[in-house]
């Protein structure tokens, strides 16, 4: 019988954040005001979907800027273009959109700009989560400029948190999409599989999906399997969820219990994928393969694994 392995008590990295989101404060536009303006204020500036970076003289990384640290002081920041995170020790913490354009805005160069990906190494890990959300909701907002109802243009309102149509009425909210991330066990040895469109060629790593309209979580975990391996799977055991805004999901992670073996690809999302016992996944490099990268649930699911056989 599969034993799942216990909860570890560290928190995924991206999750975690430090801030109080304090969403009440979203409607008040005088306090929204005054926080946009305070010298104490931070801000998460962002040009594209990179985030700002600036290296210290002790080396350190810096990416949380107070206004005055902001080219020309943050006096062109427009109200639109700053969306409220929460609270930080009591200061207020902005995403700021810089916009996407194929040149970075006046007072910043291309090599201060970096991805969170890139970044999360060198920051600490609740700064990374306040990174994660910003890049979220920036991305959202970007995406929802015109109504999905009518098609007329959105007013962004909720200091970010919403978008209204004042054509039709209709309000849109911040979306976030669900995925299933699931480590196959049967026995001893796990599922890996190899897709073509990972960012690194010679990456093994657990299956995933994203949730589809009246499915639950365990249904979208038995049907990704299937679909992409051909594998039928029985028992499903919840194990963490991390936020992932590349772009915008929320990974639900499981391990789930094959019932069968017989592995048939789905070419279209997989090039391969194999049955691996402990020592080879242990042993990966020198079979020549890689594992997921140690940010992402994923790499945290096999480690896991590995940790308790």
């Amino acid at each position: 019988m599969f034993v799942p392995p216990r909860f570890w008590p560290e928190r995924h990295i991206y999750a975690g954040s430090p801030l109080e989101r304090a969403a009440h404060r979203r409607e008040d536009a005088a306090f929204i005001a005054a926080a946009r303006a305070a010298p104490g204020t931070l801000f998460a500036p962002l040009w594209g979907l990179k985030h700002a970076r600036k290296t210290e003289a002790g080396g350190g990384v810096r990416v949380l800027f107070r206004r005055a640290e902001l080219p020309g002081g943050g006096a062109d920041i427009a109200p639109e273009g700053a969306s409220f995170l929460g609270l930080l020790g009591g200061e207020a913490v902005f995403a700021l959109d810089l916009g996407a354009g194929e040149t970075p805005p006046e007072g910043w160069e291309a090599e201060d700009f970096a991805d969170l990906r890139v970044l999360s190494p060198e920051i600490p890990a609740a700064e990374a989560a306040i990174l994660a959300h910003a890049r979220g909701l920036v991305y959202w907002q970007r995406r929802h400029r015109f109504c999905g109802v009518c098609g007329g243009a959105l007013e962004t309102r909720s200091a970010g948190h919403l978008r209204h149509c004042p054509a039709c009425g209709a309000d849109h909210f911040p979306r976030t999409d669900p995925a299933v991330i699931m480590l196959v066990v049967r026995g001893e040895r796990a599922l890996l599989g190899h897709s073509p469109r990972f960012p690194i060629p010679e990456m093994y790593s657990t299956l995933a999906g994203f949730v589809e309209p009246g499915e639950s979580l365990e249904e979208a975990v038995a049907r990704e399997v299937w679909e992409e391996t051909g594998i039928r799977v029985g028992a499903v055991h919840y194990h963490s969820s991390q936020p992932w805004p590349f772009p915008a999901s929320l990974m639900l992670g499981f391990y789930a219990e094959a019932e069968t073996e017989a592995i048939t690809l789905d070419p279209e999302e997989l090039s391969d994928a194999r049955w691996f016992s402990r020592a080879e996944i242990r042993d990966h490099a020198r079979l020549g393969f890689r594992l997921p990268r140690r940010d992402s649930i994923a790499r945290r699911l096999i480690e896991d694994w590995l940790a308790h056989g």
